[in-house]
Formats: C-alpha cells, sequence, structure tokens
C-alpha cells in the first residue's frame, strides 16, 4: 500500500493529468526528456503559463489532434536546456530526429486552427500515410529518400505490411522516411504512374531519391522484411545506381 501511495505521489510530481489542468505538466528536464521519448510524435507547449497566449488554443489543438499527446513545460530551466527563451510549441518526432519550433511571438494571429494545422502537417511517423497534408512534411524533411509501400487500403496485405514496414524503419532513421500510398485513393494515380504502376498491381515496395530525382521497384514477389531492409541497404550503398529506374515507360526493376 505505501508503495502504490509512493509512486502515485511521484508520477503526479512529473505530470499532471489532463482533467487537472488540460495538459500534461512537466516539470524538469527529465520529465520532458522522458515524455519526448514516449511516442514517435509529441508536441511540448514551452508556455508561461495557462494564462499564456497560446494555451487555450493547444489545448483546444490537442483535444482535436488526439493521436499525438500533448504536454506543456513554464519551467524556464528546461526552456534554456533546449534553447528557447520565448513562448514556442515544439513538434518533436522520432523517424528523422527532427524538432519543428513554432515560436509565437513569430504568429500574426494565433488559433487553434493554425495548431492543428501546425500539428498535422508536420505529422511525420515511422510509416506515414502520404496526403496533401502530410505531403509538407515529408517534403521539407531533410531527409530525401523514401521507401515507399504502395498497398491498397481494405485489402488483406495492407494492415500486415503496414505493420511489418512500421517496425522495420527505426533502423534507418536519418537514412529514409518510410511512406505508405494508398492505391486506393484516386488523387494518388499520379504517384502509381510515376512508378509504372497501376492499382491492381499493388503491393509493391519502391524508393525515391528526392536528391537525385530517381526511383527503383523491388521485384514483384513476396514483401519480406529482410528483402525490403536488403533494398534499403543496396540503396546506401550505391548499388542501384546502375540499375534502371522504374517508370511509366518501361518497368524496370531491381
Amino acid at each position: 500500500m505505501l508503495i502504490a501511495v509512493f509512486y502515485s505521489i511521484l508520477i503526479s510530481s512529473v505530470v499532471a493529468t489532463e482533467e487537472d489542468i488540460g495538459l500534461f505538466k512537466l516539470i524538469d528536464t527529465k520529465a520532458t526528456e522522458a515524455f519526448i521519448d514516449s511516442a514517435e510524435l509529441v508536441v511540448v507547449g514551452f508556455l508561461e503559463g495557462e494564462d499564456s497566449s497560446g494555451y487555450q488554443e493547444l489545448v483546444a489543438a490537442a483535444k482535436r489532434v488526439d493521436s499525438v499527446p500533448v504536454a506543456i513545460c513554464t519551467m524556464k530551466e528546461v526552456w534554456a536546456d533546449y534553447g528557447l527563451s520565448s513562448d514556442t510549441i515544439s513538434l518533436f518526432r522520432k523517424a528523422d530526429n527532427h524538432r519543428e519550433d513554432l515560436v509565437l511571438a513569430k504568429v500574426k494571429k494565433l488559433e487553434a486552427d493554425g495548431l492543428v494545422n501546425f500539428i498535422t502537417t508536420n505529422e511525420v511517423r515511422y510509416i506515414t500515410e502520404y496526403n496533401q497534408v502530410t505531403a509538407v512534411g515529408l517534403f521539407n524533411s531533410e531527409v530525401k529518400s523514401h521507401l515507399l509501400l504502395f498497398v491498397n487500403k481494405g485489402t488483406k496485405e495492407y494492415s500486415e505490411l503496414k505493420a511489418r514496414l512500421g517496425a522495420l524503419a527505426p533502423e534507418f532513421i536519418g537514412k529514409f522516411l518510410f511512406v505508405l500510398i494508398n492505391g486506393a485513393v484516386k488523387s494518388n494515380s499520379r504517384s502509381l504512374g510515376y512508378f509504372g504502376l497501376k492499382s491492381q498491381d499493388l503491393p509493391r515496395v519502391g524508393i525515391y531519391d528526392g536528391n537525385s530525382d530517381m526511383k527503383w521497384l523491388l521485384p514483384e514477389q513476396e514483401i519480406s522484411t529482410e528483402q525490403v531492409r536488403e533494398f534499403c541497404k543496396s540503396f546506401l550503398r550505391g548499388d542501384l545506381k546502375e540499375v534502371k529506374q522504374a517508370g511509366a515507360e518501361a518497368k524496370t526493376e531491381l
């Protein structure tokens, strides 16, 4: 019983629940680091307090983007550890080891809608489903090489392949962004066509290198973790440079 009470007190000293203050509250650097490490994507509002401009807007945004953990840190010594000196809302993501800062003093008009947009456009995960919103974060990332999973949502392979490649992605942090392209969405037909594919050809796996604007397809076969891992490594070794690219005119493959 005493142990349970001790841990209850310890936990409450690190964070407060959403019912208490609207957002999780981080009171020191250790708690902040633990929170950032707790999920592949988190948001921290480095704000002076609940009365600060941006607090209520962040609470409202957090309720609308409930897949992303959100917390607040009012401790200036913690701010200093992150190189901050004024109210800032920061998004931390593991997929490319990136931090995106929204300095509130530079925002002309702060609204919940704007914060939702800030979060969703930067929502890059271990495997990110491509759409007009996530495209912003994907193409603004410093990681320009994309491992692409082309698959039709609703098929038996969809969930299995998404989970399989999502589990592989952490091995290539800083080298690849893993991107899922849903072939069942009509607006994605252009992306498929760029690789010489149609929805009936899926599932398939490809690589797009934004630095060279080159692309390749993994040979048509069962998509295993080991095959995709070796495909990624072959690109990193430079082996694919001698392989003809995939494309609409000729479906050349590794």
